[in-house]
């Protein structure tokens, strides 16, 4: 079986299991800011144990790592023909290729500002405080991660069609419309739940 063939398979499978349950864990965690500081750190930056806290960056980290891998590859070896073939499935393409650089770059910021600045040079995970603080003081910081969820939130959501059509889920133009709705439906809980996330945090940081 062609290696390409395969490779595509693994990083489409990736995506679905374990990054994007990981996310929508992840989101569920940070829903907590709900319920205050206390109970946002408690969900998100605190860990039973040091061995917890490393299997979680490594479920998480690694299939992120070869899923971007192959994607970046995927982005410079393919070329959009949206100009020739001017269909709305093509401009789901199109966009998706956008939000995939998109959200590298939002998760690369994202990881540098929540994860590795703090615990490297604060030496502590990152406070509920700070993050607030920037949400409700930082325009910037705000405009970068509701565009940045924005992209996780629409990649994810096309990404599970292209998902069920690879791996033969969805085999007739029946099927393809019915999983359409599963897309939509996930793109808008993906963005709700971010959305609801980053506006309890500025409301806690004004």
């Amino acid at each position: 079986m062609d290696s390409g063939f395969l490779r595509a398979r693994l990083a489409s499978l990736l995506a679905v299991m374990p990054l994007g349950v990981w996310t929508v864990a992840h989101l569920w965690s940070n829903l907590s800011a709900l319920r205050g500081p206390a109970a946002w750190e408690d969900a998100v930056t605190h860990f039973s144990h040091p061995v917890a806290h490393f299997a979680t960056m490594v479920i998480a980290l690694l299939p992120l790592a070869l899923h971007t891998v192959w994607g970046v590859r995927r982005l410079a070896s393919t070329r959009p023909n949206n100009q020739r073939y001017r269909s709305f499935g093509n401009l789901k393409y199109a966009i998706q290729r956008l939000s995939a650089v998109g959200v590298l770059l939002f998760l690369g910021a994202h990881l540098f500002k929540a994860m590795i600045e703090p615990r490297l040079v604060h030496g502590h995970a990152e406070t509920f405080a700070d993050i607030s603080t920037q949400m409700g003081h930082h325009p910037p910081t705000l405009a970068v991660y509701l565009l940045g969820t924005l992209g996780v939130a629409y990649h994810l959501g096309n990404g599970l069609q292209t998902f069920a059509m690879g791996w033969g889920l969805t085999t007739s133009r029946r099927a393809l419309a019915r999983f359409e709705i599963v897309s939509y439906a996930t793109f808008v809980l993906v963005l709700a739940m971010s959305w609801t996330v980053i506006w309890a945090l500025w409301r806690a940081g004004q």
